[in-house]
């Protein structure tokens, strides 16, 4: 059965960021969503997670795979690849092919590096396990991310 002209199944429009200082991206991407959204007409629901592009067990995006494989929904609006997942976004987005979702993403823009996006993944990773291992709110982790920052933004700028 096509999905296509089913205009039953609803749009989702999915925001996240990584971690609560990130507060106010979060609501921008939000925001950018809803303009977006209703420019084009469309009835959508909002989800967003505050959580680690790299962590698979947020409520927002656990929900948002559900109704996928539910066939609740039609289309699925995000602001950029990397909002819906560091590592794993062809998975969701092959599962949307699969139920006939069509995937907007917003803010395609210029691609960036192999190296820029290795840069950020290796970045990321560290700070959940740095977080983990020196607890989040630590001295010397805040320090160690702060340093890594400062080289990626030195690497991205070269």
């Amino acid at each position: 059965m096509k999905h296509s002209k089913d205009y039953s199944r609803k749009t989702i429009a999915y925001a996240r960021v990584s971690s609560h200082d990130q507060k106010a991206d979060l609501e921008r991407q939000e925001q950018l969503l809803e303009m977006y959204c209703a420019s084009n007409g469309w009835n959508f629901e909002l989800l967003s997670d505050l959580g680690s592009g790299i962590n698979y067990n947020k409520k927002g995006l656990k929900e948002l795979i559900s109704s996928i494989i539910d066939g609740d929904v039609g289309r699925l609006v995000i602001t950029h690849k990397d909002r819906l997942l560091r590592f794993g976004a062809e998975l969701i987005f092959s599962i949307c092919e699969a139920k006939e979702v069509e995937v907007v993403i917003i803010n395609k823009g210029e691609d960036s590096t192999f190296e820029e996006d290795l840069a950020k993944d290796v970045l990321e990773i560290i700070t959940v396990f740095s977080a983990r291992l020196y607890g989040a709110r630590s001295k010397k982790n805040k320090k160690l991310i702060e340093e890594l920052q400062k080289a990626v933004d030195v690497s991205s700028q070269n």
